[in-house]
Formats: structure tokens, sequence, C-alpha cells
């Protein structure tokens, strides 16, 4: 009986050494799956026991005309605040409009109110009204929270380079040029303006 079954196993043998030199490819292919099985699995633990290092999600950056509305709704709501608050400060100039009113106390204190907003609202939140209403939010190009000077850079800083004389309003036009959508105030902090998600 043990030399019928030794027997049997030197039959065998030859016989499955030429089955793998008849189909080499056959077995390559199938150590290959089972390798690529392998190190796919081993990939997809990598990914996973370290989300944070997962694909970027793609942003959606707002265009110069989404912008422009969005600014647009925010100097109404300020213009509004602003006739509220400092309304009775006009009677300190009895109507009269001089062309250093830029420099009087009503003047100064109307910018102070509409710097604080943008300032404000964007810390708190990454918008302000305007933005809210047309889905628009401030982000920093890593995606970390927006600091006190991210903010100082772009709300007070760009602002008032845009704002300093009446051709530079032109500036905002860059918005539209660049491929991130960015402003020379949001160069200036390295944010940009996303469409928020619903």
């Amino acid at each position: 009986m043990a030399d019928d079954k030794k027997h049997e196993d030197e039959t065998r043998e030859p016989d499955q050494l030429k089955d793998n030199e008849s189909h080499p490819a056959e077995n390559t292919e199938r150590h290959n799956d089972t390798a690529g099985g392998e190190e796919e699995h081993s990939s997809k633990d990598r990914t996973s026991s370290n989300p944070a290092e997962g694909i970027k999600p793609l942003q959606r950056y707002a265009g110069f005309w989404m912008r422009f509305w969005a600014y647009s709704a925010d100097l109404l709501i300020v213009f509004a605040v602003n006739g509220i608050l400092l309304s009775p400060l006009a009677f300190f100039n009895a109507g009269s409009v001089s062309l250093l009113e830029f420099f009087t106390i009503q003047g100064l204190l109307s910018g102070l109110v509409m710097y604080l907003y943008f300032l404000i609202m964007t810390k708190i939140t990454g918008q302000t009204l305007g933005k809210m209403i047309f889905g628009l939010k401030v982000v920093r190009k890593d995606m970390l929270p927006l600091r006190w000077s991210d903010l100082f850079f772009r709300e007070v800083v760009g602002r008032l380079i845009h704002r300093l004389l009446v051709f530079t309003n032109v500036l905002y036009l860059v918005v539209a040029f660049t491929d991130e959508k960015q402003g020379i105030h949001d160069i200036f902090s390295d944010t940009r303006v996303i469409h928020a998600e619903k």
C-alpha cells in the first residue's frame, strides 16, 4: 500500500510540473491578482487609517457676478445701518456737503461701521449677510479657520485699496480673470470665495 501511494505521488508531480510549464501566463496572472489584491487592501487600510490625507474635495469658486451681487446686497445693508445709527450726526453739518465729508465724524463712523461689519461677520461665520443670501463663503487656501490676520489684510487693507480712489474700484474686475476667482484683497490674504455647501 505504501509503495502504491508513493508511486501515485511521483506520477502526479510531473503532471503538475507539465501544467505549470504549459500555462505559465495563467500562473503569473494568478500570482499578480493575488499580489494586486493584497496591495489594494493595504492601500485602503492606509487611506482609511488617516482620513485627513484623503482626496481634497473640489471647490466651486464664486465668479465675478455672484460676488458683485453679494457685495451690492452688503452695501445696501451697511447703508441702512448707517442711516439708522448715524442720521442724528447729520444735524452737526447743517445739511451741507463739503469736499472733506469723508473726514468728518459722520464719514469716519460710517466707514468704521462698514469695515467692522465685513470684518466681524466674516470672522464669525465666514459669510456676510450678502454672501449668505447668494450662498457664498470666504475660506483659506488650506481650509483652516480664518484668522484675524487673514481678515485684516482682506477686509481692511484690501478694501481700503479698492476704495482709496474712484478708479481703484475697477480692480474688482481682477476676480473675472484669475484661475481661482481671487480679487486683490483675496490675494493679499490668500483666501478664496466659494459656493457654500447646502
